[in-house]
């Protein structure tokens, strides 16, 4: 195990994740390098609060995370991997050899309609901060939100409809008309039924139209259509989530859908069982943080055996935990993936830390930690 080198790719959940039960798995032995370009680890899910001014993304710097857990951190970018010689050509001309690499890069976010505010983390208070002050002011009095096809992060789009209609009924203003707009067939279907009928309980509630199997479009500002057969949306703001892309790699391969292809233990096929990958960077349909650091232990798992510690990977079980925030009592859901089927559980009762809206074995206590 001594002089072997891993490489991780991606400065996020899925990679941090990975690397501390890296280190849990297999000690310090390993030479571990951390390839990423961005300067912290930002906790993204959190992003939805921000603009009600609330305490939204916490950021941990990368050097920090470094220092703590032994890792010799490159702050560069990787662009593309050399199978054969087992090295990773990075955006600032680097070559960087490996014995066993974890890609968890991420999605490239992109804008999936012109005409929208596009909400994301990194601009989550400045794109929708206005709107919540003009709901508070009575100056906005309709809105949609609008999920693009293709992959997606489905909760944020319900946290923002159900939090913004709880905060204009605090304020007194009523008559507040808020639309969701989807190609999901119900309410967050990805994560099975009994956590779709309780998102659904939630929207009628708040009198959130919800407008499923739509395959929309903007077609100009404050105008959202519904097709293929549902209505012509005319409101005053017109709010959109990214669409998650994939981050191309040369000499890597590639699903049909262009994000990273893997099996059950994390391998990419075709890389003789020594590249592995986790998080959205991968064809996994659902794109879940939780999911991701999943993957990440499957693939630690992995790594620390080829490494020659006394471990036995077990394949992916697709569980995802995650909380749902609604500007009231937040919801508490599980979703279990088995044989194309999806379990879920739903509960009001803290299951674990309202904050931790990413369950993770090891990145939530390390973060913990470091607050």
């Amino acid at each position: 195990m001594e002089g072997y080198t891993v490489v991780i790719c991606g400065g996020g959940i899925a990679a941090i994740e990975g690397l501390l039960r890296l280190r849990k798995l297999a000690g310090g032995s390993l030479k571990v390098k951390l390839v990423a370009p961005n300067d912290e680890l930002r906790y993204r899910p959190l992003a939805v609060h921000q603009p009600f001014a609330e305490r939204g993304v916490r950021s941990y710097p990368l050097r920090r995370i470094a220092d703590q857990t032994g890792t010799e951190w490159i702050k560069d970018a990787v662009e593309a991997v050399d199978l054969q010689a087992q090295t990773l050509q990075t955006s600032e001309g680097h070559t960087v050899s490996y014995d066993a690499l974890l890609l968890a890069v991420g999605a490239r976010l992109t804008t999936p309609f012109e005409h929208v505010t596009l909400f994301d983390d990194a601009n989550a208070d400045e794109a929708y901060r206005g709107i919540v002050q003009d709901v508070e002011g009575g100056y906005t009095r309709s809105l949609a939100l609008v999920l693009p096809e293709g992959p997606a992060w489905l909760l944020p789009a319900y946290e923002l409809a159900l939090m913004t209609a709880e905060r204009a009924e605090s304020m007194g203003e009523e008559g507040l008309s808020i639309n969701i707009v989807t190609p999901e067939p119900a309410p967050l279907a990805a994560l099975g039924k009994n956590a779709s009928r309780a998102v659904s309980e939630l929207l009628e509630r708040e009198r959130i139209r919800f407008h499923a199997d739509a395959r929309p479009q903007v077609p100009a500002n404050r105008r959202v259509l519904v097709t293929p057969d549902g209505p012509d949306l005319e409101v005053d703001r017109v709010v959109a989530m990214p669409r998650l892309d994939p981050r191309p790699l040369r000499n890597m391969p590639a699903a049909p859908n262009g994000f990273v292809p893997v099996d059950g233990l994390s391998r990419v096929p075709g890389t003789a069982e020594h590249i592995f990958a986790a998080g959205d960077a991968t064809d996994l349909p659902l794109k879940h943080g939780g999911l991701g650091a999943r993957q990440a232990d499957v693939a630690a798992a992995g790594i620390a055996k080829l490494a020659g510690a006394s471990v036995e990977p077990e394949p992916l079980q697709p569980i995802v935990r995650g909380v749902l925030h609604t500007g009231r009592a937040p919801l508490f859901l599980t979703a279990t993936l088995h044989d194309g089927q999806v379990e879920s559980e739903v509960s009001r009762e803290p299951a674990w830390p309202p904050d931790e809206k990413v369950v993770t074995e090891e990145l939530g206590p390390f973060l913990r930690s470091l607050d």
